[in-house]
């Protein structure tokens, strides 16, 4: 979100110091300038407490038949996508009503191949992203569901998202359009089902989220990073990315990026997946073993002390990952930190 926030940052106004004969309607154009952005935000701020107020607001069961019939029509479908993603979370029955009518899934899925053309090369408009992510929305709904999970993944639906995470665009529709689909597998692994693992195993998901934490935005790197953890943290999952030193080296290799840029770039919520994957990892015989020579050193120091202080699952982690791995840290001799354990 804060990245959104920075894309709409005030222009540079004029420097009031300069001597001309048009510093003073410089000013004003830019005093008025500044009213307009003001006027946008304040807009925004208000759409955005219309939209939370009306989750919040009793929901005509009627209205939502509606709006699932208006699906299957093209002319009424983004008006119907809208308003469905709008109501999915104050909405329980939403995922087997959407599963089980008529042409609904169909729908949905023509509206993701729909965005292939647009994806390469990288033509992809604000509009049609917000479209077809309301339809990625609807997904992650079915995708949470029990009664229709199982379903979902015998269909191989994820499938379906893929080409979105192979994008590398940085714009904003191509980064919303990427986020929301690592929503849908991350909705599928926080249910540590095996059923979930054992699909996303036979699909190349693990390469597109390494992809993804090595060149992706924060918000992005800390989906994909938790997709992988849970990914780790299920038993067949890890024996699989240890079944070969190529699967290992290339987890490996991404996660000491990250860390080496998040010493530099800090970010608590990103770091403590990352902690918590190299902790799995060293669950490992053979990971571990090699762990022991390629751990960032930045792990081993005081470099993340402070970002660490109010954090105490991640000093947890960390700790225990150096005691796996039989290694001395100064970090954990520190005072300002042994006395928050």
């Amino acid at each position: 979100m804060s990245n959104q926030v920075n894309a709409f940052a005030h222009p540079k106004f004029p420097n009031r110091s300069m001597s001309s004969p048009t510093t003073g309607l410089s000013t004003e154009a830019s005093r008025e300038q500044a009213q307009q952005h003001q006027q946008q935000a304040q807009q925004q701020a208000q759409q955005q407490a219309q939209q939370q107020a009306s989750r919040s607001l009793p929901v005509n069961k009627e209205q939502v038949y509606s709006w699932i019939q208006e699906l299957l029509h093209p002319d009424t479908r983004e008006h119907a996508l809208m308003e469905l993603s709008k109501k999915r979370e104050v909405l329980p029955e939403l995922a087997p009503l959407l599963w089980h009518s008529f042409g609904t899934m169909a729908a949905l899925l023509q509206e993701i191949v729909l965005v292939y053309p647009v994806i390469h090369p990288p033509t992809l408009t604000a509009q049609q992203s917000n479209r077809v992510c309301n339809a990625l929305a609807l997904l992650q709904c079915v995708a949470s569901h029990p009664e229709t999970r199982s379903s979902f993944l015998g269909a191989h639906i994820p499938l379906f998202l893929y080409p979105f995470l192979h994008t590398v665009s940085k714009s904003r529709p191509f980064e919303y359009l990427r986020l929301t689909s690592l929503g849908v597998v991350g909705a599928l692994v926080k249910t540590d089902e095996q059923e979930v693992i054992n699909f996303l195993l036979t699909t190349e998901i693990i390469p597109l989220c390494l992809r993804i934490m090595e060149s992706g935005s924060e918000l992005s790197k800390t989906v994909a990073t938790f997709i992988l953890q849970k990914i780790l943290l299920d038993e067949t999952g890890l024996s699989y990315i240890c079944q070969t030193f190529e699967r290992f080296s290339h987890v490996s290799m991404i996660l000491e990026k990250m860390v080496k840029l998040l010493a530099k770039e800090p970010s608590t919520r990103l770091l403590k997946h990352v902690v918590r994957c190299y902790l799995r990892l060293s669950d490992n015989p053979r990971a571990r073993e090699a762990l022991r020579q390629c751990l960032p050193e930045q792990l081993k120091d005081a470099t993340f002390l402070s970002a660490l202080k109010d954090d105490g699952t991640t000093k947890k982690w960390l700790s225990q990952l150096l005691q796996n791995l039989g290694i001395e840290s100064c970090t954990f001799s520190d005072p300002r930190l042994n006395s928050q354990q």
